[in-house]
């Protein structure tokens, strides 16, 4: 479609909403919500006008920070017990036939922020389009949720082939640089250029722009060459020729971004081209409440939370085909460019404020048939990714550094983790060798918890033809995986049975208290939880934000993670509870669920720094891709780990019978791997 056809909609919407403010046609209570949207709607617009005119070049401070509240002041928490992007609310003032479909329509109108600083017209003006065909629905005498759910599933529907098309082309195209430009154009010291990304921006991410102002380039660079250097090891390690590979996507949360620019140079003196996304902001990009790309502060987790299943509203087997045609082809067009693309690098944070969210019943679920329908989406979509960025011939990395939310100690503590980000690798590569080749005289490991925590868990290892050259664990380092820290495998299922407990973990940013997993034959038989007052709201929060809608998920991976001197740092200052799982998967045994850990690469060889091969590649469910790919991948990866603090012991079993004790009492007692215990207290 032409540029001229898409002004001239975009103009119509503009004055035709313009109107709506002044209009009196449709009752109330409908008339405030439309009133406001529309108000809401136009004061994007006038910020649109004023960004082609210039004034993120001439704004101050201060007005910058006026407007960044305003845009964003009725989703904050301050605000939304009152706000129609709150579901409870919306139901309570509009009534529950239109209260979530009206909250679904005002949070997809907010997309219209990131829109305007793009300057992306046509997702503008489809936006617009769609809520003035259901304020006009609204003006006839009788009206339907029906007709309104039809609007919306039409929307959806008919723009897919654009919202996904330009999605998959964001992922691969180093040439849609509107996030890279601000990089390399803007005076970093200056942190005004921080709204010139229209995210939401708090004293936290100032404060961390600020802070990384008083490093030295040296520092910087130091600290960006620890991230690029791990992602070029993690192609070299595994055998795969990054030369072959054009782009890397980088992801960060802003007030980083002196050291992403750093970390751009380094990548491009590998001739790797960044592209940098943002967050998915259309519906049917989104994958429930998790940011993917580039980000600001989070204005209220509890928005996020509260439409993460919004596709419940569209949600059908003609949709679901449809996203996938479109996937297929959106990829096919850009198939040059994700044939180069070498995956992503990504920066996290932590230290945030802990979320644990309400569930609310007046906002949007996913039908169990709708379950289902989404993991056979994720799975099919999985499938057509690798087939055009392919697992065995990409890679990753991905670090961690804590924000100012962390609290007066911020220094410290980053500095703190500065010095776990780079370890001695050879150090711990040979520690870890000595625990891998025990662990490879056994036929089976048993974790055991302690002080009321209820971990009795076994864990059965593949059998090894020839263990001179060949090994179940790989020997990880910092490479992909930074910090350092971990020996980790693909468990045989058949065989992996028991108890896994942890009192409080953090898992893709909501908290888990009293999580209990049962396993058999190495597949999740049963969960629990102690975030609410009914045994049903546990298992369905598990189910929805741990399992993904899945009836069981098997045991894709355990490891024991090593890094005893980010533990001692987590309790030295009280932080345990707010690390990322990249961290804290390295203070003690963990244990994911869903897919092995190396999904869709099973079929290339992996090798550890002693030779030998690491076999244990595959599980039961994996190993399905020979027959039916559809069955053999889960399309998710979660990390639960036990704290030293509650562990009691783990120990291997050999085919004789014997035990070789690796920990006893929450302490490493397994012979050469003393120096762990050394940053514990005496």
């Amino acid at each position: 479609m032409s540029d001229a056809w898409i002004m001239e909609r975009f103009s119509l919407m503009k004055e035709r909403i313009s109107e709506i403010c002044q209009e009196e046609v449709v009752k109330e209570p409908y008339r405030a919500y439309f009133k406001s949207t529309a108000l809401f709607i136009g004061q994007v617009m006038e910020l649109h006008e004023k960004l082609q005119q210039g004034w993120l070049e001439t704004a101050e401070l201060e007005d910058l920070e006026e407007n960044n509240q305003k845009l964003y002041g009725d989703i904050l928490p301050s605000h939304y017990a009152c706000s129609y992007g709150n579901p409870a609310w919306a139901v309570q003032t509009l009534g529950a036939e239109f209260g979530a479909l009206l909250s679904f329509l005002y949070t997809e109108v907010r997309g219209l922020i990131v829109f305007a600083y793009e300057n992306r017209l046509f997702d503008m003006t489809v936006v617009m389009e769609l809520f003035v065909q259901v304020y006009n629905l609204f003006e006839e005498e009788e009206i339907s949720a029906k007709d309104v759910k039809e609007a919306v599933y039409w929307y959806v529907s008919d723009y897919s082939d654009e919202m996904v098309g330009r999605r998959v082309q964001e992922g691969v195209d180093p040439s849609l640089d509107f996030a890279v430009q601000i990089l390399k154009k803007s005076d970093l010291s200056d942190v005004r250029y921080l709204y010139r990304f229209g995210e939401y921006v708090t004293e936290n991410e100032i404060g961390m722009a600020k802070f990384l102002n008083t490093l030295s380039e040296e520092e910087i660079q130091a600290m960006a060459r620890t991230f690029t250097e791990g992602y070029r090891t993690g192609f070299a390690l595994t055998g795969k020729d990054i030369t072959k590979k054009k782009t890397v996507n980088i992801r960060f949360q802003l007030g980083f971004e002196r050291m992403v620019k750093a970390a751009i140079g380094q990548f491009e003196d590998m001739d790797l081209k960044p592209v940098i996304y943002r967050s998915a902001v259309h519906t049917v990009n989104k994958k429930q409440h998790h940011r993917i790309g580039y980000y600001g502060a989070i204005p209220n987790p509890q928005f996020e939370y509260d439409h993460k299943d919004d596709a419940a509203l569209y949600l059908d087997h003609e949709f679901i085909q449809r996203k996938l045609r479109v996937l297929q082809v959106a990829y096919e067009q850009v198939k040059t460019l994700a044939a180069v693309h070498g995956g992503p690098a990504c920066m996290e944070t932590f230290g945030e404020i802990p979320f644990a969210p309400e569930k609310k019943k007046e906002a949007c679920t996913l039908s169990s048939h709708q379950q289902k329908l989404q993991v056979t989406y994720d799975n099919e979509a999985g499938q057509i990714v690798n087939r055009y960025i392919k697992g065995e011939e990409r890679s990753f990395t991905i670090i961690a550094y804590p924000v100012m939310e962390i609290g007066e100690q911020f220094e410290e503590i980053f500095k703190e983790t500065v010095k776990i980000n780079t370890l001695d690798n050879h150090l711990y590569r040979e520690i870890q060798q000595n625990i891998i080749d025990a662990l490879d005289k056994g036929e089976t490991v048993h974790i055991q918890g302690k002080e009321g925590n209820a971990t009795d868990l076994t864990v059965k290892l593949h059998h090894l033809e020839n263990p001179e050259k060949q090994t179940n664990f790989e020997n990880c380092v910092a490479d992909v995986n930074i910090p350092v820290g971990e020996v980790f495998t693909s468990p045989v299922l058949k065989g992996t049975n028991g108890t896994l407990a942890v009192s409080r973990v953090f898992l893709n940013g909501l908290e888990y208290r009293d999580l209990k997993i049962e396993f058999t034959d190495g597949k999740i038989s049963g969960y629990s939880c102690g975030n609410f007052d009914s045994e049903e709201e546990n298992r369905n929060f598990i189910k929805e934000n741990l399992l993904y809608h899945h009836d069981t998920l098997p045991l894709g991976e355990f490891a024991i993670g090593t890094n005893t001197t980010a533990y001692v740092m987590a309790q030295k200052y009280q932080i345990g509870h707010l690390l990322p799982i990249l961290i804290a998967e390295k203070m003690g045994p963990h244990f994911a669920v869903g897919d092995t850990c190396y999904s869709w690469c099973e079929d290339t060889a992996v090798y550890n720094p002693d030779g030998k091969e690491i076999i244990a590649r595959d599980n039961e469910v994996s190993i399905l891709r020979k027959e039916d790919i559809s069955k053999a991948y889960l399309g998710c990866h979660t990390d639960i780990t036990i704290p030293y603090d509650e562990l009691d012991n783990i120990r291997v079993q050999t085919p004789d019978g014997d035990w070789v004790s690796i920990i006893e009492g929450g302490r490493f007692v397994l012979p050469k791997t003393e120096a762990l215990n050394e940053p514990f207290p005496a």
